[in-house]
């Protein structure tokens, strides 16, 4: 029975990856900052949607898909509650960008300068993601550039990312500094 239980879970992965089903989790209910200096991205998907928590506090968010993107010089941080500490993530830096594919955002806000190839903007979402709601604003690119990227997330998931160049570092006290 291994074939056919490979088979279903390497399905499930290429629906997440292909925005058919959406990967479903509880979120922390704590945003992180992400930012870049650059995101280069095609078969762009945009439409409103919802984040719950465990406990079922939902969080109105933005919802992003990226069917394929390159991101340089990526920062990612989180404050630890109450605490002066920050964890960062670096990567996509010296011109080796970081890669994603089946690049799925749940956020709160986004900035940069945008420049988007062959936009169609006041879609019904569901034409977008049959997960999403009904009647719904939705929006879609063929190709996406976001120029000094800000984007304050509550949830990233994807079907791969490619970290290149990587550094973790836990910043206490006085280094303890986001993003931006």
């Amino acid at each position: 029975m291994m074939v056919p239980a490979t088979a279903v879970a390497g399905a499930i992965v290429f629906g997440m990856a292909n925005g058919a089903i959406a990967a479903s989790f509880a979120v922390s209910g704590q945003t992180f900052k992400v930012g870049a200096s650059k995101l280069e991205g095609t078969g762009f998907k945009q439409y409103g949607g919802f984040v719950k928590e465990k406990d079922g506090t939902a969080h109105p968010v933005a919802v992003s898909e990226i069917a394929d993107a390159k991101l340089y010089d990526l920062c990612q941080s989180v404050k630890i509650p109450d605490l002066p500490i920050v964890l960062t993530i670096n990567a996509g830096g010296g011109g080796n960008p970081a890669t994603a594919k089946g690049l799925l955002i749940d956020m709160d806000s986004l900035g940069g300068d945008a420049e988007f190839k062959n936009i169609k903007i006041g879609r019904d979402a569901t034409d977008l993601n049959e997960g999403a709601t009904a009647k719904s604003f939705g929006q879609s690119a063929d190709s996406v550039t976001i120029t000094d990227l800000e984007q304050v997330a509550r949830s990233t998931s994807a079907a791969i990312f490619t970290l290149n160049g990587l550094k973790l570092k836990v910043n206490v006290g006085a280094a303890a500094k986001e993003c931006f």
